[in-house]
């Protein structure tokens, strides 16, 4: 089972950046039959891909996001804490000496 479970995990590792060949008196695959290939710039005839687009207003697009979720979990953790003192389960104590 580990075997098959090892076999899984490299055929996924190695799939995105190498052509798989099989050796066909292995059950798992021969790593040294492997031709390394990566596709990531260039495609499989060989020619360099052209530049990615470029998002605009990427930050601002990212602080839009970022911002309603953070004051979102604020009020829940405040609500929260809030129950809290409520029903005794935690109450902080204030020792004025």
């Amino acid at each position: 089972m580990a075997s098959a479970v090892a076999g899984v995990l490299r055929f996924y590792a190695l799939k995105n950046s190498a052509i798989l060949k099989r050796s066909t008196s292995c059950r798992f695959m021969d790593t040294s039959r492997l031709i390394q290939s990566r596709n990531a710039v260039s495609t499989s005839t060989g020619a360099i891909l052209p530049k990615p687009t470029k998002i605009p207003f990427g930050m601002i697009r990212i602080m839009i996001v970022v911002v309603p979720f953070l004051l979102i979990g604020t009020q829940i953790s405040k609500n929260f804490a809030i129950m809290l003192e409520e029903n005794d389960i935690f109450v902080p104590e204030d020792d004025d000496d």
